[in-house]
């Protein structure tokens, strides 16, 4: 099969070439890849991995393999999934990693949900009850940022969303953002949960923000800078205030399935930003660095 893989060897760290085809375990299905999702953190890494490695994780498309053990979708459900090799012209996914995308959801936009509609609502989960509080989200114009803006709203929180131009924030506050704002100096009004996309010198000027018995769920580090805390300043008088970090993407085919709901009930836009064949995949890798793209980069498999 056709596929994008790892090539550390190269100056770009991937290139497309004939792959084996996966071969599932008794508890994973084999799916025909149709759209693929590309993240952030995935291009900036690109060519880490073994030479070979088939690259990707977000990936929708049809069911051509059931799963030996029984479990999981049918051939020819429409599914969207999250693992390892979603970059492939056929993909294996563990059955609790998949979830059935309905006809009135596109599967371009399902390929969209899954690392980073994992993410937002895993977080703001974690988080603990958001309704009537005021929820800050740094890189709000980004695929988690997106994400995290609609669930929040949806919620019942008030929505700070921040970006680091006046171009990236266009179109936040149809997704529900309350207030729309270009870094964070403008905002003086102490938050409740803050979701940091950022890192860096956002991170302190964050932790900054945050109210007493406040929460900061650490997700990202897109500055690539390190955060510096001047002296003592994180302490805070009142309730403890908490710092975490969020990595846990482990078992996602429920919250696949919710997110795929939602997106089906119009709650949530996956927010493809960019959308073309996986031949133009340098092109997305170009956009996706520049930062000029709102949302996600989508490829059609053709």
């Amino acid at each position: 099969m056709r596929a994008l893989i790892s090539a550390p060897e190269t100056t770009e760290g991937y290139r497309h070439a004939e792959a084996p085809e996966p071969v599932p375990a008794p508890d994973q299905v084999t799916v025909e890849v149709r759209h693929a999702s590309v993240n952030f953190g995935e291009v900036r890494h690109l060519g880490f991995q073994p030479a070979g490695t088939v690259l990707g994780y977000d990936a929708a498309g049809y069911v051509v393999q059931a799963a030996e053990d029984g479990s999981g979708p049918a051939v020819g459900e429409r599914v969207v999934a999250f693992g390892p090799g979603a970059w492939g012209e056929r993909a294996v996914f563990g059955t609790d990693s998949v979830a059935v995308v309905p006809e009135k959801v596109d599967l371009a936009a399902a390929a969209a949900l899954p690392l980073v509609g994992i993410t937002a609502l895993r977080t703001l989960r974690d988080a603990g009850l958001v309704l009537g509080r005021r929820v800050l989200v740094t890189g709000a114009s980004g695929g988690v940022g997106r994400a995290a803006v609609q669930l929040a709203k949806h919620a019942g929180a008030y929505v700070v969303a921040s970006v680091g131009s006046p171009a990236r924030g266009e179109g936040l506050a149809a997704l529900g953002a309350d207030e729309v704002v270009v870094g964070l100096d403008t905002v003086t009004e102490p938050v409740d949960v803050v979701l940091e996309n950022v890192g860096g010198a956002h991170l302190v000027a964050a932790w900054g923000l945050l109210k007493p018995g406040g929460v900061l769920e650490s997700i990202g580090w897109a500055s690539g800078e390190p955060a510096v805390f001047p002296p003592n300043s994180i302490f805070a008088l009142g309730a403890a205030k908490s710092l975490r970090s969020f990595g846990d993407a482990a078992e996602p085919g429920p919250d696949l399935a919710t997110l795929v709901d939602l997106t089906a009930r119009g709650v949530l836009d996956p927010g493809v930003g960019w959308r073309g064949s996986w031949t133009r995949f340098g092109e997305a890798v170009e956009a996706l660095f520049g930062r000029r793209i709102p949302g996600k980069a989508v490829m059609d498999l053709d």
